[in-house]
């Protein structure tokens, strides 16, 4: 009964917390940047976990709270549910944050099973981030700013949160971190800083200098990056670039424990896609089957 990993310990167990990888591959599907109730139908039916709204105050893709408030009522619909998701985490403070991280995944894709609705900060206070989960009725919410690692304990917002993590590219697109360290070392330096405060941690790019802070870019990482991390034992979703185009090498090749897009599948800022929303969870589906072979 323990090998079937019902409970977040023992999946944290079976991931060898010690210094296992992480080898259990694609779970969540992440569309953001969504603005209406239509957009969002499309990626639950197309089997998209998380679906994401924006409300850094920079983003093209902003919504309003009436705007978020129909994207939960719609998603919850779909899920047949009434009322916010509930995540069981059974974390202790004798876990390392590496341990807790992966209990945490866990939870994140035994709750994801419905459609979830993630609301999108950057850099803006507890309060109004919680005023937003309040009044919208978000279930997590993902930090994109600068506001530390211990920001995203769910303490500070009623919900869990991710944490995103900026790979940092040059102004010319290049990898910054490429100019001074490995890959190994990326990882390692990124492994370093984590708590156990948040849900999950997403990887993203960010542009030198940009003040606007990270996401958003168009721009891919090195992802090995993220193969590494996972392999020293954290999994991690990734986001920056990703398209219909390339999803089924990035699932393929990297196995990473979620994938996130936004431009990749619209039409136009905040508008999806339809045809380009299904190809990429479809393509990204086809290739978590095909690289779980042998696993």
């Amino acid at each position: 009964i323990k090998g079937l990993c019902l409970d977040p310990k023992d999946y944290a167990a079976s991931q060898s917390v010690s210094g296992g990888a992480y080898t259990g591959g694609t779970k969540i599907i992440k569309i953001c940047g969504l603005t209406n109730p239509k957009d969002a139908l499309v990626a639950c039916r197309a089997g998209a976990n998380l679906l994401g709204v924006i409300f850094a105050e920079k983003s093209k893709r902003k919504v309003s709270v009436e705007q978020a408030r129909d994207i939960v009522v719609a998603v919850r619909k779909f899920g047949e549910r009434s009322d916010r998701m509930e995540f069981r985490m059974n974390v202790s403070n004798k876990d390392t944050p590496l341990s807790a991280l992966v209990a945490k995944s866990r939870a994140l894709e035994l709750a994801a099973r419905r459609p979830l609705v993630v609301g999108v900060f950057q850099n803006q206070s507890f309060d109004f981030i919680k005023e937003m989960v309040d009044k919208c009725g978000l279930d997590l919410v993902q930090l994109h700013g600068s506001e530390g690692m211990e920001a995203a304990n769910s303490s500070n917002f009623g919900v869990p949160a991710l944490r995103v993590v900026d790979i940092e590219l040059g102004s010319d697109g290049t990898e910054e971190e490429k100019k001074d360290r490995s890959s190994m070392d990326t990882a390692a330096a990124i492994l370093s800083k984590v708590t156990s405060d948040p849900i999950a941690i997403l990887l993203d790019t960010s542009i030198k200098g940009d003040k606007h802070g990270g996401g958003g870019t168009g721009k891919t990482f090195d992802w090995t990056i993220a193969e590494s991390i996972q392999n020293m034992g954290l999994p991690v979703i990734i986001a920056g670039g990703l398209t219909p185009d390339n999803i089924g090498e990035a699932v393929g090749n990297v196995r990473p424990f979620g994938i996130d897009v936004a431009g990749g599948v619209e039409a136009g800022p905040g508008v999806k896609d339809v045809d380009k929303l299904q190809k990429f969870i479809g393509g990204a589906k086809k290739a978590a089957v095909e690289a779980s072979k042998g696993f």
